[in-house]
């Protein structure tokens, strides 16, 4: 389920879309935190759910895109103010730049309210050809769905 939301002003990102999250006990380090790397795991499922909700899927038989074939090039994360114990985050993303043959979100992980801005980063993607691991065009259809996570006069998040 997503919801587009307007995060509180003093927050300083662009409306896009938000994915609550639920943090398990195996989410946690030994200090009771969120352990560093499950906040690109849920940065992952936000951006994966975005897309399967618009009938991407990462079979090219079942998907309705011909942008299988994407690899990471790029993840960085801010972290700014820990997790701690199980309970419920939020999921905060965007596209920062749509360009020919890649995609690059920008994204928050919230508190449950919105309040706090646990970590800040971006994470860059690049469409390959399967045959020669080279950058190629994204599709028009990937384009068009990518619009609601648009946002080109939004204020850019604190670095």
């Amino acid at each position: 389920m997503t919801t587009t939301a307007q995060p509180p002003a003093t927050a300083q990102a662009p409306t896009a879309q938000i994915f609550p999250v639920q943090i398990h006990f195996d989410d946690l380090d030994a200090l009771g935190m969120v352990h560093n790397a499950r906040y690109a795991l849920f940065v992952e499922r936000a951006i994966t759910a975005y897309w399967v909700d618009r009938g991407w899927s990462y079979t090219a038989e079942r998907t309705q895109y011909d942008d299988t074939f994407l690899a990471v090039r790029e993840f960085r994360i801010e972290y700014l103010a820990p997790i701690l114990g199980a309970g419920d985050a939020a999921v905060h993303i965007w596209i920062e730049h749509l360009g020919r043959t890649s995609i690059v979100y920008g994204f928050r992980l919230l508190s449950a309210d919105h309040a706090t801005v646990h970590a800040s980063g971006r994470r860059a993607q690049v469409k390959l050809d399967p045959a020669t691991l080279r950058p190629s065009p994204l599709s028009d259809a990937l384009r068009a769905a990518a619009i609601p996570l648009m946002d080109t006069d939004a204020i850019r998040p604190v670095a």
